[in-house]
């Protein structure tokens, strides 16, 4: 599966009032912005739509089962993760510099310029507390992806291919592996929120989110042992839990409510025999986040090795 992340760098040109966690307020005005351009009908609700299946808003944010789709899930995954400014900052003023990032999966790289344009458009709106009145408003100064800067100036080089996202080869032997939550990540077991993240848990929401993921943006599914990993990975244990349950409130305009969107955010150390062959599902992990609301900024990871002392 082609994986390309690109991060937006933006100047504040009217003073921003934003939420400690400002993934659910990025997504919204992006949500906003890219119906506005891309809703060539002005229709409330895409299903049944004759553009649907050529719709940039449809593809990242309608993501209902395809025909002829075969998934163990009601409907796809979004083809794209947000990766939301890492600070509690929640005042920025004129003149200030923000960034963000956004991985885009698959098919939905065909819709990169739509998204700067998105961008750029959600700036001129405004995002935060007051945007109605001309607060949060903002201006889109450049674009990277990796080393290279593809927009600058109202110019977008669109002709840097992104990389293709593999399961690495089974790494070296390590006695400890080192998980930390850097956003919340929320994971489900018996139909419960877990505020404890034991290693069986998390390798399984991997391997859901590979096998769910490539099935609808790569080249199908992957040939994994899926029940072997999970089977191992019980084995495994958790000899420093660091992390804790953080609690999220977002309001939905779809469900006119509020809404808690909370995970574990902190570090976790597993100990056991073989985690080497555990290293590549968490690795690809690392990059497309782990459990629910991956969309909004949740679940990003990343993962280390320690060797014994």
């Amino acid at each position: 599966m082609q994986a390309g992340t690109y991060w937006f760098s933006c100047r504040i040109t009217a003073g921003a009032m934003l939420p400690e966690f400002k993934g659910s307020t990025l997504r919204g005005g992006l949500g906003h912005a890219l119906k506005r351009i891309a809703c060539a009908l002005r229709r409330q609700n895409c299903h049944g739509c004759l553009l649907e299946a050529n719709c940039a808003y449809a593809f990242l944010f309608e993501t209902r089962l395809c025909k002829g789709e075969f998934l163990t899930t009601p409907s796809r995954p979004h083809p794209y993760v947000l990766i939301a400014p890492d600070t509690p900052k929640r005042y920025w003023a004129e003149d200030e510099e923000f960034s963000f990032g956004v991985t885009l999966f698959g098919p939905a790289l065909h819709f990169l310029p739509h998204l700067v344009f998105a961008v750029q458009e959600m700036g001129k709106s405004g995002i935060g507390k007051g945007a109605r009145e001309g607060n949060g408003r903002f201006l889109l100064e450049s674009v990277r992806h990796g080393n290279a800067e593809i927009y600058k100036g109202g110019i977008l080089d669109t002709s840097q291919p992104a990389p293709q996202l593999r399961l690495s080869l089974e790494e070296p032997e390590a006695e400890r592996i080192v998980l930390t939550c850097q956003a919340p990540v929320r994971l489900k077991h018996n139909n419960r929120f877990q505020a404890d993240l034991p290693f069986h848990l998390v390798i399984r929401a991997a391997l859901r989110r590979i096998s769910t993921l490539e099935a609808s943006y790569g080249e199908g599914e992957p040939r994994l042992d899926y029940k072997g990993l999970s089977a191992r990975a019980t084995n495994v244990r958790c000899i420093s839990a660091e992390g804790q349950w953080e609690e999220i409130e977002r309001y939905s305009n779809r469900q006119k409510r509020s809404m808690l969107i909370g995970g574990v955010k902190g570090r976790m150390v597993y100990q056991g025999q073989g985690l080497g062959e555990f290293l590549p599902v968490l690795r690809y992990s690392e990059a497309v986040h782990l459990g629910k609301q991956t969309s909004f900024g949740l679940g990003r990871i990343h993962i280390a090795t320690e060797q014994g002392t």
